[in-house]
């Protein structure tokens, strides 16, 4: 199997995780010095190493009591970059049901995940996973 095929597997295993709720095997598909960047101006926004990612991770499972479901629409892959084009849906603890549409961009290193970068609905998760609230300005 080449290394892209080997990324695209360890792509669909790390959502595959996170739909499932299994916290613990997402997280130790992270290499120790992984980051996570999250985009655009939001409270969820930026950059987060692997301590905050695991907080993160957590706090998605509190706001989605039920789970959250993503589904890969399409994959990229190249050397040990995947692009993932995917969607989640999820009833929010607020009582909203929740579906964004998404960008991801994972990064490989040694078969462990270094980085991940996600675009998505940034409207979206203002509204409804913050509330409506923004960061100071």
């Amino acid at each position: 199997m080449s290394l892209e095929q080997d990324n695209k597997q360890r792509a669909e295993a790390f959502f595959a995780a996170l739909s499932a709720g299994d916290i613990e095997t997402m997280l130790g598909m992270y290499a120790p010095d992984a980051t996570c960047w999250t985009s655009g101006r939001t409270l969820i926004s930026g950059t987060l190493d692997l301590v905050q990612i695991a907080a993160g991770a957590r706090a998605i499972f509190d706001a989605f009591p039920k789970g959250i479901r993503f589904t890969i629409n399409a994959m990229t892959a190249e050397g040990e970059r995947v692009a993932v084009e995917a969607e989640s849906h999820g009833d929010h603890v607020s009582g909203r049901h929740y579906h964004n549409i998404y960008h991801f961009l994972l990064e490989f290193r040694d078969g462990r995940l270094l980085r991940l970068k996600e675009y998505m609905d940034t409207e979206l998760v203002t509204d409804i996973l913050c509330g409506g609230q923004r960061p100071p300005t």
